[in-house]
């Protein structure tokens, strides 16, 4: 009962590295999973990028490693895109930004320093709304995936699924809210089967099964444990409202015409996020959420779960006030309201991270460089 508690830098993405790394200390917490989307990308929400990955080698990941033992941090990277759908021409950039990341996590130390790389895997609903079309996305996933999981393996790197199902990536005009294909235990399960590489894994995001009614312990005690290798702290208030009344809670809020619904006094969705009835908050900030957050993280530590907590800080009152007080108040919080269950009590600070104990300093790689690789030459 000793894990370290992150912070994820999305919520802080006008801050520079140096800057999220004293942020980060501030609130005692003990690393950063450090995202890297591509600059030039088409995803707008809750993007950032803390290193500079096109010219990232060996005197980088020497300069990064030195920097964070001087701060005694641990880090991870992450860019979460759709990477088996959508344009076409986007996909093949999402697919090569991650070897890119996966080459620096290696350079980095890898697995060797508990450097992964997290990511999305995305749907295609160009074969979705076919018969079998989840199967087809299967397909589709090993067929994008198996290379750049054994590049991963070869590399010494493990990468990380998160099981949102990114409900808002949509217009809301379309019906199925489904966009990522790890969103459910089931999928990752089959995902396992078809790539049994440990060289992939999962970070467990609780608040996404909470909206569709799920208990997460349940789904951690259904888990195989050696899979997870982070957990996302992210809470959820579901909401019982005029649109779940009208709609329900088994399907998303569906777009109609707006003078219609109007007539008929039906409510739409305001946006396309605005589809299954839940806020999006942290736990113990603002009030209680929808979740059981005490027994969810005793069964964490009952079944031997000692990696890190990584705190994604979307709170509705938190980081979307785009308020930097705001913003840290809600993961110094989050902090406090997860400590007593994961944190030993000292005799004189309460409850406190055990730096002796749990804490590493990143070691030092051998500095040999490698080539960037692109899917064309994986394939």
């Amino acid at each position: 009962m000793n894990n370290p508690i992150w912070l994820m830098s999305s919520a802080v993405k006008d801050l520079n590295l140096k800057q999220v790394i004293e942020k980060t200390k501030e609130i005692h917490m003990q690393g950063i999973e450090v995202l890297a989307f591509r600059r030039d990308g088409t995803r707008r929400d809750h993007v950032a990028c803390h290193l500079d990955y096109e010219d990232f080698g060996p005197e980088d990941a020497k300069k990064v490693i030195d920097l964070f033992d001087a701060n005694e941090l641990r880090l991870s990277l992450g860019a979460y895109d759709n990477l088996i759908g959508g344009d076409p021409a986007e996909q093949v950039k999402n697919q090569n930004h991650i070897l890119r990341l996966i080459r620096m996590a290696h350079l980095l130390g890898g697995d060797g320093n508990d450097v992964k790389v997290g990511t999305f895997v995305g749907y295609n609903h160009e074969l979705s709304w076919q018969e079998n079309g989840f199967q087809k996305n299967l397909d589709l996933y090993v067929k994008i995936f198996k290379p750049i999981i054994q590049y991963a393996e070869d590399l010494g790197v493990t990468i990380l699924y998160e099981n949102c199902p990114m409900e808002g990536w949509r217009a809301a005009g379309y019906t199925d809210t489904y966009n990522n294909l790890p969103a459910t235990l089931a999928a990752r399960k089959l995902m396992y089967a078809l790539i049994p590489s440990k060289a992939h894994g999962e970070t467990y995001d609780p608040s996404h099964d909470v909206w569709q009614h799920i208990d997460p312990s349940d789904v951690i005690k259904a888990s195989d444990l050696s899979r997870v290798h982070r957990v996302h702290v992210k809470a959820t208030r579901n909401r019982y409202n005029n649109a779940k009344i009208h709609w329900g809670a088994l399907y998303p809020m569906q777009a109609v015409n707006p003078q219609l619904a109007k007539k008929a006094g039906v409510p739409v969705p305001a946006h396309e996020w605005d589809r299954h009835h839940y806020e999006p908050m942290l736990p113990g900030f603002g009030g209680s959420d929808s979740m059981d957050w005490r027994k969810f993280l005793d069964t964490l530590m009952e079944v031997g779960f000692e990696k890190p907590f990584v705190v994604e800080n979307e709170g509705d009152n938190s980081s979307h006030t785009g308020n930097m007080g705001a913003t840290m108040q809600g993961f110094q919080a989050t902090v406090l309201n997860i400590a007593p269950v994961i944190w030993p009590m000292d005799a004189k600070a309460g409850y406190q991270y055990d730096k002796k104990k749990g804490y590493k300093p990143l070691k030092q790689v051998s500095g040999k460089d490698i080539p960037l690789k692109t899917m064309d030459q994986l394939k």
